[in-house]
């Protein structure tokens, strides 16, 4: 295997776009409008739109299924109840008496068999195919999403159990679409592709909490996973129906497109799925880099995904029917920001010839020092909910631009083997959302202020160590082992 030096390596990064221009010159680039590549991203960004409200709905369910429930009209909040005229919240379903402790482990269960997917589910996508293990997955999700108030019923024992089964189910959908786009993506065109698909996870987000907030208040909250468990079903049917493993299966891509995105890919993937080259994955310092840089992103995700609608009730005075929806705007300006980035991350790579790495790496620290500083601003706002939630809102909005920066990396790097990376890294990112709720309730238990601005502090700092990590350690090239050739005996 060819050694290269930093010097080879980031003359390579520079010419790379000028390299698969000339690679791809005989053939011209294939229409967006229309196109089976842009359809895959459509559908799959439904799917993540499926997986995350299945995901975050329990958040805003929790508020109304608590005995001691602050949702009511006689609620209790650090700051003054925002009043608004609204018909009586309908009170029909259970409501359970469980403490801070276990509401955080409830929250946290998922995480707990999500770790337990990501790299087999990048091992097996691309050893048998993608479509399959992605649409099963979710689909694994949705049924126990439909089992969520029977659980709960038996206890909360039971419903951890099934939360650690949606977890497994959800596990392999980020490292099997990883693996999808390696045949799917075109270069020039990867920040764009994936960020429409990954970004349906913040529109998931944005529809689903207020949405479950409204549905809470005028059905009750079991109704909640019944109707997000039928709108993944209807998913499942239409991926099932068309989607396909490559460009080389689609029964109804055109000549052109499947002649583009082959040619585009044909230097950068390996020969064989049969060999993987593990011992130089773990070794390689560019693929920590993300590791890194994935679990401080996430410590600040997945704390605020199933926590800042506790926050909004019990420090801001927010009812179950107003939180919902201000919990949904900061990942609505999330999912703007990251699909406004992919357009800009590609522009500067095709058309401004910017080196890969650059703009992985200037979207990475804007994608997590900017939310850092806002969300530490955030706990110094007091009972100013309109500056609180602005902060939060911008902050999380800024964290949509790491989408194209860190997020994407393992196929600029290796994406033959981008769903194993993706595996690997995610395991690791998986571990805030399985301890960051738990440790924050710990830290939170008389919802005071000035616990929450400890919060607020650690998942900042955290943030900002992953940002300089990645800015270090991060490469924007394909590594010489991901492209490994079969040696002829």
């Amino acid at each position: 295997m060819m050694e290269h030096s930093a010097s080879d390596s980031e003359t390579e990064d520079h010419v790379q776009p000028l390299l698969r221009r000339k690679d791809t010159g005989d053939i011209p680039k294939a229409p967006a409008c229309c196109s089976s590549r842009y359809g895959l991203a459509f559908l799959s960004c439904y799917g993540f739109f499926v997986a995350y409200a299945l995901r975050v709905n329990l958040s805003v369910a929790m508020v109304d299924m608590l005995k001691n429930s602050s949702s009511g009209s006689n609620s209790s909040s650090v700051c003054p109840h925002h009043k608004i005229p609204v018909p009586k919240h309908n009170h029909t379903a259970r409501v359970y008496d469980w403490d801070s402790e276990t509401q955080g482990w409830i929250l946290g269960s998922f995480f707990y068999g999500y770790i337990l997917t990501q790299i087999p589910g990048g091992y097996f996508a691309r050893k048998y195919g993608a479509k399959w293990l992605f649409g099963i997955g979710i689909l694994c999700t949705v049924i126990f999403t439909l089992l969520t108030p029977l659980a709960a019923d038996l206890g909360a024992g039971y419903l951890i159990a099934v939360r650690v089964l949606e977890g497994i189910g959800e596990g392999v959908s980020f490292p099997a679409m990883h693996a999808m786009w390696a045949s799917w993506a075109p270069p020039l065109e990867r920040s764009r592709l994936l960020t429409i698909s990954y970004t349906g996870a913040q529109l998931g987000t944005v529809v689903a909490l207020p949405l479950s907030g409204q549905i809470c208040f005028y059905l009750d909250w079991t109704y909640v996973f019944y109707i997000f468990g039928a709108v993944g079903l209807l998913w499942f049917f239409l991926w099932v129906c068309f989607v396909s493993n490559s460009p080389s299966s689609h029964k109804r891509i055109t000549e052109a497109e499947k002649n583009y995105i082959m040619a585009s890919l044909k230097n950068e993937l390996s020969p064989t799925t049969d060999y993987i080259p593990w011992t130089s994955i773990l070794k390689s310092l560019p693929l920590w880099a993300i590791v890194v840089a994935h679990f401080s992103y996430n410590w600040t995700f997945y704390t605020l995904l199933t926590l800042l609608p506790t926050y909004m009730n019990d420090i801001l005075g927010f009812s179950i029917q107003q939180n919902g929806m201000l919990s949904a705007l900061p990942y609505l300006g999330c999912w703007l920001l990251a699909l406004l980035g992919g357009q800009l991350a590609d522009l500067l790579r095709e058309k401004y010839l910017y080196r890969t790495v650059i703009v992985r790496k200037a979207f990475t620290i804007v994608g997590m020092a900017g939310p850092a500083i806002f969300l530490v601003a955030a706990g110094y706002t007091g009972c100013n909910f309109v500056l609180a939630v602005a902060f939060l809102s911008i902050s999380s909005s800024l964290g949509g631009i790491s989408a194209s920066g860190f997020n994407i990396n393992h196929l600029d790097i290796a994406p033959s083997y981008a769903g194993i990376l993706l595996g690997i890294t995610n395991s690791f990112a998986t571990i805030p959302g399985m301890v960051g709720p738990v440790i924050a309730r710990s830290l939170t238990k008389s919802n005071t202020i000035p616990e929450w601005q400890t919060v607020f502090y650690i998942s900042a700092g955290i943030n900002i160590f992953g940002a300089v990590f990645f800015t270090i350690f991060g490469k924007g090239t394909v590594q010489p082992w991901a492209v490994q050739r079969i040696h002829v005996q």
